[in-house]
């Protein structure tokens, strides 16, 4: 529970909007765009998901961390959000999973969290007036200071965050992260661990959650992930049976080296995208992209499967979105729509075996309305075509 005894924390958006709250955890000052997320569990996997590198994250659920944090549920190696709001934090976590508090766990990654916060005031002003830059500062700071720094904050918008979050070397994922020795000129037999396991992934890493990789783990796929920036000659010669797209944090026109890779590898492999990898996918097969007023955060978005007629209830994490209007004479069919604002959520080549969906099958929102998504993927590696 909130105390006023913990030092004071200033929240002000880039319009001149000011919050006010306490410290529960870091301090000093973080910039990022100011979203928020409408799950009611799962603050640790919004914390380590690299989609959120650049942003700063208020969870409209009034109590946040009761069940505490472990080592199970990480989406990632760290934490990536810039810094998180929450209504009232709970410091006695009471869970038999749980290894360390909230406070301990961003504490530890040097992640400012306040609480006290008005969270339903915030929601609201960022409906109406949309995501925007903000400052959190800890301690008594000037607000007119403060929105200096954040107006002079250049955001999210024509930014590559591919390149903060991005692995730096490859790794084999069968399980767990192995990493790879890796050289000029490598080739399918110097990686695979065995040549005769029934499919092998090439994951590019715009940001990946752990939990994709598990997904195709656990559907007998060893997967090798790549950096972003991998050059198609080197994704080809390892002679996968398909290519995923990862998910990831920014605005995907900035990402122009994975789009020019993706178009160029098109025709070659069975490929797979989520989130950004979709987004990506959209532009690389002549799409545009644009930015949404507030995003998709939460883990109860309706989406319609306009292939089967079923309605999932998905997880998602996204500020930008494939223009549906741009696909319009393409080889491309629209597969499946938001339910509450009729953008999209699912896409497919008409000839090429390439599918892709904004939200995350893998997060178990429905818990399982949206997995059969990784068992489609591994149907086109079978059979090379729809």
């Amino acid at each position: 529970m909130a105390s006023f005894n913990q030092p004071r924390a200033t929240l002000v958006l880039e319009d001149g909007r000011t919050f006010y709250g306490q410290t529960f955890a870091g301090q000093g000052e973080t910039l990022g765009e100011v979203v928020f997320n409408t799950a009611m569990t799962g603050y640790q996997e919004v914390l380590t998901d690299p989609s959120y590198k650049g942003q700063i994250v208020s969870m409209t659920y009034p109590l946040i961390g009761n069940y505490g944090i472990n080592d199970e549920d990480m989406e990632s190696a760290a934490i990536q959000v810039e810094g998180f709001i929450v209504r009232e934090y709970l410091p006695y976590p009471s869970n038999w999973r749980s290894q360390k508090s909230l406070k301990e766990f961003l504490d530890e990654g040097q992640v400012i969290g306040i609480e006290g916060l008005d969270t339903r005031a915030l929601t609201k002003h960022i409906r109406t007036a949309g995501a925007m830059k903000g400052i959190i500062a800890t301690g008594d700071r000037d607000p007119e200071e403060l929105l200096q720094r954040v107006q002079s904050y250049p955001g999210l918008v024509g930014r590559d965050m591919v390149e903060k979050v991005t692995t730096p070397s490859p790794f084999l994922w069968n399980g767990e992260r192995r990493p790879l020795p890796w050289k000029s000129g490598i080739t399918a037999a110097d990686v695979w661990p065995d040549r005769s396991h029934p499919f092998k992934v090439v994951a590019l890493d715009y940001g990946i959650k752990y939990n994709i990789l598990r997904h195709l783990a656990g559907r007998d796929c060893h997967t090798i992930i790549l950096p972003a920036q991998a050059e198609p000659a080197d994704i080809l010669a390892l002679e996968p049976d398909g290519l995923f797209l990862s998910n990831g944090p920014g605005d995907p026109a900035a990402v122009t080296y994975a789009i020019n890779t993706v178009r160029l590898l098109l025709p070659e492999l069975p490929i797979f995208g989520i989130c950004l990898g979709h987004q990506l996918l959209g532009l690389a097969m002549g799409g545009t992209t644009f930015k949404l007023k507030f995003g998709h955060r939460g883990s109860n978005q309706p989406v319609k499967d306009l292939l089967t007629g079923k309605v999932e209830i998905t997880s998602q994490n996204h500020g930008f979105c494939v223009d549906i209007n741009s696909l319009k004479g393409k080889d491309v069919e629209l597969t499946h729509i938001n339910l509450n604002d009729q953008t999209l959520e699912g896409m497919r080549h008409r000839k090429l075996p390439i599918y892709s969906v904004q939200y995350h099958p893998e997060a178990s929102p429905g818990p399982h309305d949206a997995t059969y998504l990784f068992d489609n993927f591994l149907t086109l590696m079978q059979r090379k075509s729809w």
